[in-house]
């Protein structure tokens, strides 16, 4: 426990002083800091996911991970230029899934179908949703708060199942999924949105506070609706995607037979143990402040 207090107080840590480069230094490179941030979790989430799977020929895992490694400082670089940042990501997706075919043909012996399969599914896992993780970095507009929003949601969310569930667990012992957590309870997955919900809420007055210090209000085009009932809503949803990120990993480990995805989080496990819910919630938020409310 003490080990994973620690930690836990660094990732707050080094989310806030980069949050802190992001908003004050001018011209769009505080914006980097976050990006860097990003690319390791795609890099070293690649790596871990496909030393789990043990399926894969070290060919494949070349380049995958060369994959990984290229998708965020491609995105960020087309889209800080001329603004395509998806269309190069699709690009390199296909360009790269061909080399993967390619390998599948011609060292067959070594590069099976399946293990073909698994690289598909790690650069989607952690390369791709790495890059909507850095889409949202670059929001034309409230990039910060979106973060923001990303960061207290999925923290609140993982506070408020354990705080729940402990409390209620004896009269509410309902199992979310018995076969993949079962430790997770029904009413901890409730806490869970509770608490999401809390975090989001939380983190538009924090943004709304600090805008007005620092002059950068929300851009907000809704007129029906109140901004802090919109981040509720957001909270909620990204929630439960965070929740079914945390499944969907302990699937992954259930599937392979390990217990953590790896150790360079003392307390925690691998990237992937602490940001599995951070990754499929980045679709929630882009979407929602990039297309759908903000």
């Amino acid at each position: 426990m003490s080990k994973r207090t620690v930690t836990g107080v660094v990732y707050v840590a080094v989310f806030l002083a980069l949050t802190a480069l992001k908003w004050l230094i001018p011209g769009g490179w505080g914006f980097f800091g976050f990006d860097i941030l990003f690319c390791a979790i795609s890099i070293i989430g690649c790596i871990e996911f496909l030393n789990a799977t043990k399926n894969v020929s070290y060919p494949q895992k070349v380049v995958t991970i060369a994959f990984c490694a290229v998708v965020v400082p491609l995105y960020v670089a087309v889209q800080m230029t001329v603004g395509d940042g998806f269309l190069a990501i699709g690009c390199c997706g296909c360009l790269y899934a061909f080399i993967l075919a390619g390998l599948n043909v011609f060292l067959h012996g070594d590069c099976t179908i399946r293990g073909t399969m698994t690289c598909f599914m790690a650069m989607l896992y952690c390369g791709i949703l790495s890059s909507m993780l850095s889409a949202v970095n670059h929001l034309s507009e409230n990039s910060t708060a979106a973060l923001l929003l990303l960061f207290l949601t999925v923290m609140f969310t993982d506070t408020g199942a354990y705080i729940i569930g402990s409390i209620f667990k004896k009269w509410m012992p309902y199992k979310l999924a018995p076969r993949l957590s079962p430790n997770k309870t029904v009413i901890g997955g409730v806490g869970g949105l509770v608490g999401g919900m809390i975090g989001a809420v939380a983190a538009y007055f924090i943004y709304y506070g600090l805008g007005i210090v620092l002059k950068t209000p929300l851009y907000y085009t809704g007129t029906h609706i109140h901004p802090a009932v919109c981040f509720l809503l957001i909270g909620l949803v990204t929630s439960a995607f965070a929740q079914i990120g945390d499944l969907f990993e302990s699937a992954i480990k259930r599937e392979c037979g390990i217990k953590d995805m790896g150790k360079c989080l003392p307390g925690h496990g691998g990237i992937l143990d602490r940001f599995d819910s951070m990754l499929f919630s980045s679709v929630v938020v882009l979407f929602s402040f990039g297309i759908l409310i903000l």
